[in-house]
């Protein structure tokens, strides 16, 4: 049962929201009915998933080293098991999600099986979406290096409209999630304002505007990673649900 929780906890960390789920399983008030229906349900991962959040070989210079920039500020495990605090985090990225939708809807057998991340979907390294995302939780931000591969192309030798606001999408969604537990997006708004040229390396940072009940206000840049040139401003509005909402509807 450990196991099988370990892996649940593993996927909604590529949400952004593991320690929410955590805190909420481990509350004494909390929901019996959200407790009984995590643990009634099956394996969702396999026992050692792919982090995609890695560095692979198709990573360029700049992705490399903004990586490594971050990765030295994060949070650290010491030899002896104690804990080194950092400014940053950086969040894995998984390719699978809950094999249940939304809705209460259960998915058949082929689709559980095939179902993956849309941002995670292609095998070939560096050929779509690479990028990997670390949080400020006391700077309420977020930070995301992004490398747009071949496949992504809108205008001739630039990133497609829809695959910048995908990656907008993702980063506050996520940023958003670890602020404010599960969420999903109500409003995203984008202001495209130079292209951004396939196979470049773009840092997307997002900070936390308010929060007023369930709704979480963020703002959103796209940027070089220089910061001389702006590619996209955005702003997105996210509203909490609950735990048994996302997983039952």
């Amino acid at each position: 049962m450990a196991r099988s929780l370990g892996r649940i906890f593993r996927g909604f960390q590529s949400l952004g929201s593991l320690a929410f789920m955590k805190s909420e399983l481990n509350n004494p008030s909390a929901n019996l009915s959200l407790k009984s229906m995590v643990q009634e349900l099956p394996s969702l991962f396999s026992s050692n998933p792919r982090d995609f959040s890695l560095p692979n070989s198709s990573w360029g210079t700049e992705m490399r080293q903004l990586y490594e920039h971050y990765n030295s500020q994060c949070e650290a495990v010491t030899d002896g098991g104690e804990e080194q605090g950092g400014l940053w985090k950086r969040l894995p990225s998984y390719n699978r999600s809950l094999k249940y939708a939304a809705a209460g809807v259960y998915l058949s057998k082929i689709i559980q099986s095939k179902a993956r991340l849309f941002t995670r979907n292609i095998r070939e390294p560096g050929a779509a979406f690479e990028y990997a995302v670390f949080v400020n939780k006391k700077e309420q931000r977020c930070v995301c290096i992004f490398q747009a591969g071949h496949l992504l192309e809108g205008p001739p030798g630039n990133v497609h409209g829809g695959a910048i606001a995908t990656m907008i999408d993702t980063v506050t969604g996520t940023h958003a999630c670890v602020h404010s537990g599960f969420v999903m997006t109500a409003n995203l708004n984008i202001n495209y304002c130079s292209p951004i040229p396939l196979g470049s390396t773009v840092l997307i940072e997002s900070s936390v505007d308010k929060k007023e009940g369930r709704k979480t206000y963020i703002s959103c840049k796209v940027t070089s990673t220089d910061g001389t040139k702006l590619h996209t401003e955005a702003t997105a509005l996210f509203v909490s649900v609950s735990v048994s909402h996302l997983l039952k509807g």
